[in-house]
């Protein structure tokens, strides 16, 4: 067998082994749905279904819904109850919408309770079935007919109806009945499956049955659309979910940001909306997986506040935009506030103090605002007013849209921010700080030529009392400092042009101009903007903000390395010439740092992220399910231990 062949086998087996895994926890956590307490949250189900979709789109699984215990008489439901499709951002759905183009989106709530169907023959109630396996479910009879909203007898006017079908409801607890008598039961869901399937009945009484969905199988319908079925149910005093009619796939996003702002005022809880056409579909209803509808759900990654007021953190020359709003709870964490990158972002965003916005946290550390929301009785909106003048020099700020900044670069805040970058880069441990910033208040150090031109002497004031200073007693501190500045006057091109705190060129961006053709200072220094745009992964602003930060610290740039105060290593190839190298998880015999410098110091290139291309990822866990190791494990790359990584550096 060939080595790629040998390769796919195994990529199969893991995929198959993951299937069956799935497959596992998927019953497993049905049957605790269905059963009695669920065990792990909707957002959590929905990735491992999401999982075995992508894994195994036709498992057999991902057609059927989870079945009740054998406690009860069972009976096949009138009206199948299938799952739905479900999208959980703006981005899906408008993937959906896109291929189910309709005049009208009929737009309901999607209650967070326990499906039942209630039978009626002749306008009397039979029999009530819970959801079971989607087909077959059990007969709760007596206890729905203790639950508010279940009509025994269908009467409008004080008319009998005589209708023959079935009547489709969710079984909820309301949040004033949960903390009244269930505030043991994690939540209302899990207190109402439990109620709804006691043996006994009792506690049915508690809850409540909203009504959504029509079938008669006997003679016509007695409705027209989707909207007319809600209506004839009002009609006959069932209690229904309110509807909503948009013109357009966007007022479906819109409405449903203005949900999730108000669903925390709701008496019961829904988990999302379920969307639809006017036209009643029941052909696409009797599939396992309906199509013409979806279910639109709310995410635990996004959540909707009100911006209160702007803050403007200045970094360096750079003034940046932050919101702060109302606190919401964002997978876990309770959030208030989301840089807003630039005055472009708040233009192009259209967003006041005041605006309603939708904030996210899509796997990602820091919380962004997606989009504003449009309310038709919004607050008092007032515009966001950009500082106009430097708080530390004065002078006029530069707005370029994508940045908002200080131009005098004698400016003390823009000195003291490079030299603190310089001190970071250049890795010098021993100056903190605390240092540097006394030093520079001083007026010890006004640039980084100033940094090698310290002395023991200069320094000593730091570590020493006057009266140690007098006794001319030597400073151990003073001589760490000073040999740790000493040691760190060579460095690479890479290091070098990013000490110099050009707004957003780190030691990553320098490498990519490198390999895009400016291997050396002269060539990056005499590089027009066009030419940096065309490398790969830079683009028009990056090369404007490059070509002008180097404009502004060019004479010193160049006078360092010409008066010999630093020396450029140059790229000599090395063992890991043309690698990459990814670093996970914790390190035993060194820093992530550290190991890092290895690899440049030895001819390779540090990735801060798995991505194709990649020559190896490095963890101590090569086992771990962790994203990047299974990223690594999609795109075939290698996955190696600290010890295999020193090898590599120590073989010759």
């Amino acid at each position: 067998m060939e080595l790629f062949d040998v390769e796919d086998a195994q990529k199969k087996s893991d995929g198959q082994k993951r299937i069956a895994e799935l497959e596992k926890l998927i019953k497993r956590y049905q049957d605790s749905y269905y059963n009695g307490e669920a065990e792990i949250s909707d957002a959590d189900f929905d990735r491992l279904w999401d999982e075995l979709k992508a894994l195994d789109p036709d498992n057999a699984i991902l057609h059927k819904v989870g079945a009740d215990s054998g406690n009860f008489a069972k009976h096949r439901h009138v009206m199948p109850m299938g799952s739905q499709e479900k999208a959980a951002s703006p981005e899906e759905f408008l993937a959906w919408a896109n291929r189910h183009v309709y005049d009208e989106y009929l737009v309901e709530y999607k209650l967070d309770g326990a499906s039942l169907e209630l039978q009626y023959e002749d306008g009397s109630l039979v029999r009530a079935v819970t959801r079971g396996d989607g087909e077959t479910g059990d007969v709760i009879t007596a206890n729905a007919m203790k639950m508010d909203g279940v009509q025994k007898s269908l009467v409008e006017n004080g008319k009998p109806v005589p209708f023959t079908g079935g009547i489709r409801g969710e079984v909820i607890m309301t949040h004033e009945v949960h903390k009244k008598y269930y505030s043991d039961k994690a939540n209302c869901r899990n207190a109402a499956n439990g109620l709804m399937k006691r043996k006994d009945g009792d506690g049915s009484q508690h809850l409540c049955v909203i009504a959504y969905d029509v079938w008669s199988t006997s003679g016509k319908q007695p409705y027209k659309d989707e909207e007319e079925k809600l209506l004839w149910l009002k009609k006959l005093n069932f209690n229904v979910v309110p509807l909503y009619i948009a013109k357009s796939a966007q007022e479906v996003i819109d409405y449903r940001a203005r949900v999730m702002e108000m669903r925390k005022d709701l008496e019961y809880d829904i988990d999302g909306l379920v969307i639809k056409e006017r036209t009643v579909n029941h052909e696409d209803t009797l599939r396992d997986r309906p199509d013409r509808q979806i279910a639109f759900k709310f995410s635990l990654e996004e959540a909707v506040s009100i911006v209160r007021k702007v803050e403007w953190n200045e970094s360096g020359a750079t003034y940046t935009p932050v919101a702060i709003f109302d606190a919401v709870d964002l997978n876990g964490t309770t959030v208030q506030r989301a840089s807003l990158a630039n005055p472009n972002t708040i233009k192009n965003l259209g967003l006041q103090i005041g605006s309603h916005v939708v904030v996210v946290k899509r796997g990602e550390i820091i919380p962004k605002i997606e989009r504003v929301v449009a309310e038709e009785n919004s607050n008092p909106l007032f515009p966001i007013e950009l500082p106009e003048k430097c708080s530390t020099c004065g002078s006029s700020l530069v707005n370029e849209g994508t940045r908002l900044y200080c131009p005098n670069k004698d400016c003390s805040k823009r000195i003291l921010h490079q030299l603190l970058k310089w001190v970071s880069v250049a890795d010098i441990r021993d100056l903190g700080e605390t240092l540097v910033t006394a030093l520079f208040n001083d007026g010890k150090l006004k640039s980084i030529t100033d940094l090698y031109s310290l002395t023991e002497e200069n320094l000593s004031p730091y570590f020493l009392n006057q009266e140690s200073l007098m006794q001319d007693k030597k400073s151990l501190g003073a001589q760490k400092v000073y040999a740790s500045i000493q040691a760190h006057r060579e460095l690479s091109l890479s290091k070098y042009v990013a000490g110099f705190d050009i707004e957003g060129i780190g030691e990553t961006v320098v490498e990519k101009l490198m390999a895009g053709g400016f291997p050396t200072l002269e060539a990056i220094l005499n590089a027009t903007e066009e030419q940096i745009a065309a490398v790969y992964g830079f683009a028009d602003l990056m090369a404007h903000t490059l070509v002008q930060g180097l404009n502004e610290n060019r004479t010193e740039m160049e006078a360092l390395v010409r008066d010999g105060v630093i020396t450029i290593r140059q790229s000599t190839g090395g063992l890991l010439e043309g690698k990459s190298f990814c670093f996970t998880g914790e390190l035993v015999s060194m820093k992530r740092a550290d190991a890092q410098n290895l690899v440049k110091s030895n001819g390779g290139f540090v990735k801060s992220s798995v991505v194709k291309g990649l020559s190896y990822l490095v963890t101590n866990d090569t086992s771990s399910g962790s994203s990047k190791n299974k990223k690594a494990a999609e795109l075939g790359i290698p996955v190696i231990d600290e010890k295999e990584f020193l090898n590599m550096i120590s073989s010759s």
